[in-house]
């Protein structure tokens, strides 16, 4: 490393600058779309963009190789969330109890249109924004697990590194994130009347709880007909569809001038 002619403070070197700079070509839209899902406004996700990457850049030296570069690179991102919000936020969110946001036996079965329906663009579109309005109302707590799993894809044990949690803590925070945007977005879609639950409540949460799971480790959740009840059913399909729902808005293309910029400085 060279030293700052005027302060005499380090400089990252080449290795720094070639690695960052890489991260930045990789993540740099996805970084951004974090910004835009969590801060809420495209000044605020600039602001995070450029603090996680020369944040990145002068700390890479301390980088140990625990964890892949991109799951560090969500660290920082994540701190720098924090920090942006705790400097910005005024009354704390309110999160509903478990309870309150488990799917009750008068919720109506969801009519979801299928791919092929002229509207189903339209239906997914009005969900995304949906999706967009209750994640901005989450508290940081919830939100920050939510958005790096469910739009930047990170994995449990990557988003409990990345916000220094263990993992039930953070498949916790995930479960009622994801129940508080799944009932919001059902409300906003076409439903008919159910019969009465043929399952009892207990069995029903339980599959409710295993789809959950598999969700968190991105694997398919048989459908059995034997086994999951019409109610059931609606209800991990709109848990799908919400997810669909977050992978069509996973990243934010950033704006030229702010991608030149930080090139710029990336490069030295």
């Amino acid at each position: 490393m060279t030293g700052d002619a005027d302060t005499g403070t380090p400089r990252p070197g080449g290795e720094a600058r070639e690695a960052v700079g890489t991260l930045f070509e990789e993540q740099g839209d996805r970084i951004y779309g974090l910004g835009l899902r969590i801060c809420g406004t495209p000044d605020a996700a600039e602001d995070l963009v450029q603090e996680t990457f020369l944040r990145a850049l002068r700390s890479w030296d301390g980088f140990d190789g625990r964890s892949k570069p991109s799951t560090w690179l969500y660290t920082i991102a994540s701190r720098a969330c924090g920090r942006m919000h705790r400097l910005r936020a005024g009354q704390p969110p309110y999160m509903e109890s478990i309870d309150s946001l488990l799917p009750s036996g008068d919720e109506g079965i969801i009519q979801l249109p299928s791919r092929d329906d002229p509207e189903a663009d339209i239906v997914l579109r009005e969900a995304s924004d949906a999706v967009v309005a209750v994640v901005r109302e989450l508290p940081l707590d919830f939100r920050l697990p939510f958005v790096l799993k469910e739009m930047a894809g990170l994995s449990v044990q990557e988003i409990a590194t990345a916000l220094g949690l263990n993992d039930s803590t953070v498949k916790t925070r995930l479960h009622r994130a994801r129940l508080r945007v799944r009932k919001v977005v059902a409300e906003g879609l076409p439903a008919r009347p159910g019969e009465p639950p043929s399952r009892r409540r207990e069995e029903c949460l339980a599959l409710l709880k295993a789809k959950q799971e598999a969700m968190d480790r991105d694997a398919d959740f048989p459908l059995t007909q034997g086994h999951v009840c019409e109610r059931c059913r609606s209800v991990f399909r709109t848990l799908d569809f919400t997810r669909d729902a977050c992978q069509t808005m996973s990243a934010g293309e950033m704006p030229d001038d702010l991608r030149r910029s930080l090139e710029v400085a990336l490069a030295g």
